[in-house]
C-alpha cells in the first residue's frame, strides 16, 4: 500500500479480497487526518484466469460494482475493455462522489500499469529459491533494479517461490511489482506513476524484461500531467519490439484520460 497527503493506493494479487479493507482504512484516514469525504475511487483488474478460485464477491465484476456501490453509496461508472483477438479483458469502476477542488488546482496525476501473463519460464525461475537466495538477488538477475535506477527498493522473495517489490523515488513516485512465477498461471504486474513525456521505451523495457507472450497496458492521466502526449502515442504504437497491437481503447473520465492496450508477442 502507498499513502500520500491525499490518497492512499491499495494493490493486492491471488486471492485477497482488497474491498473488504475500504471501510476499516476510510476510518483511519478519518480518525488520522479529519478527512471525512471521498474525492475519486478507482477499482480496476484484469479477468481472472481461474474466478473460480475467488470469494464469493470476486467472482463476478457485477457484485464488485453492487458492493462498491454500497460502500461509497453512489452510482459508479463501469467499463470492460476487451482485446479484439486474445480472451483479456480489463475491468475499471470509478466513482467521483463529491466535487474536486478544480482543474485549476489540480496536481500532475498519471499511472501507468502493465499486466503480463504467460511468461518466459526461464525469467519465471529467477523468482524462486531454488535459482535466488535472496530477493536483492531475484531484483538484480532479473533486472528489475534497472528499470527505473532511481528507485530505493523494498522487496521480497517467496519460498518456495513468488516475488513483490515496491520503489520510492525522493519526489514521492513509486514502482510495484508483483510476480507469480507458476508456469501454470505466471503472472507479472508492474505500476508506476512515474510522469514521463513518452512511456515507450520503459514498457519496452519492462516487456524485454519479463518476456510476457500477452500483455495489457493501461495509463491514466489528468489535464496536468506531462504524460499526457502518451495516449496518442499509443494510439499508434502499433508494435513494441517483439509484442504486436492487438486493440486499443481509449476512455474519457471526469478528472482523466484512460488508454487501454492489448499487446502480444508475435509468433516465433
Amino acid at each position: 500500500m502507498f499513502v500520500a497527503k491525499r490518497r492512499f493506493i491499495l494493490k493486492t494479487c491471488g486471492t485477497t479480497t482488497p474491498i473488504e479493507y475500504i471501510k476499516p482504512l476510510l476510518i483511519y484516514v478519518y480518525e488520522f487526518t479529519g478527512f471525512d469525504e471521498v474525492e475519486d475511487v478507482f477499482y480496476s483488474r484484469k479477468n481472472f484466469e481461474h474466478p473460480e478460485l475467488q470469494k464469493d464477491t470476486y467472482r463476478s465484476f457485477q457484485l464488485e460494482i453492487q458492493t462498491l456501490d454500497i460502500i461509497f453509496k453512489g452510482t459508479g461508472m463501469a467499463r470492460c475493455m476487451r482485446s479484439s483477438k486474445t480472451k483479456d479483458s480489463w475491468y475499471l469502476y470509478a466513482l467521483h462522489p463529491v466535487e474536486c477542488y478544480g482543474k485549476e488546482k489540480q496536481t500532475p496525476d498519471q499511472t501507468l500499469e502493465l499486466m503480463m501473463t504467460q511468461l518466459d519460464p526461464n525469467v519465471m525461475q529467477i523468482f524462486t529459491k531454488q535459482h535466488s537466495a535472496n530477493a536483492n538477488q531475484a531484483t538484480q538477475d532479473s533486472g528489475i533494479s534497472k528499470l527505473l535506477p532511481n528507485m530505493k527498493i523494498d522487496d521480497f522473495l517467496f519460498d518456495p517461490c513468488g516475488y513483490s517489490m515496491n520503489g520510492i523515488e525522493k519526489e514521492g513516485h513509486y514502482m510495484t511489482i508483483h510476480i507469480t512465477p507458476q508456469q501454470e498461471f505466471s503472472y507479472v504486474s508492474f505500476e508506476t506513476n512515474v510522469p514521463q513525456s513518452s512511456y515507450k521505451e520503459l514498457v519496452t523495457k519492462v516487456l524485454k524484461t519479463f518476456q510476457p507472450e500477452k500483455c495489457v497496458i493501461t495509463m491514466f492521466t489528468n489535464e496536468k500531467s506531462p504524460s499526457k502526449s502518451n495516449h496518442k502515442e499509443f494510439k499508434y504504437l502499433t508494435e513494441l519490439g517483439e509484442w504486436q497491437l492487438d486493440s486499443n481503447k481509449t476512455c474519457s473520465l471526469k478528472n482523466h484520460d484512460l488508454t487501454v492496450s492489448f499487446y502480444s508477442k508475435y509468433p516465433s
